[in-house]
């Protein structure tokens, strides 16, 4: 036997940058942002605070930009400078599927 009824339920309906406050709903229209994440544990200056950001493309793209030319500025007469990687946080490349892709 089926029992229908009305069901009320909360779901997210648009995510906005934190950083530009600009949709980060796509053309297909999913939400494509990223995530900035941190939970300050015990004997930290910022013991038991937690915090969520959320970018949109371009936000974070600019803000990965900024944190390669602190890491530069950071270690410019450093032997680490010529060792770092341009591809700073890149973890795959063609993960379409979230099967890993190519790395």
């Amino acid at each position: 036997m089926k029992i229908t009824g009305r069901v009320e339920i909360e779901t997210v309906i648009d995510v906005l940058c934190d950083a530009c406050s600009s949709s980060t709903r796509s053309e297909n229209g999913g939400l494509q942002y990223a995530s900035l994440h941190a939970h300050w544990g015990y004997g930290t200056r910022h013991d038991g605070e937690r915090y969520e950001l959320h970018l949109c493309e371009d936000c974070f793209f600019k803000t990965i930009a900024y944190l390669k030319q602190e890491r530069r500025t950071e270690n410019l007469f450093s032997a680490k400078a010529a060792d770092a990687p341009d591809d700073f946080g890149l973890v795959a490349i063609d993960d379409f599927f979230g099967d890993g892709g190519n790395r």
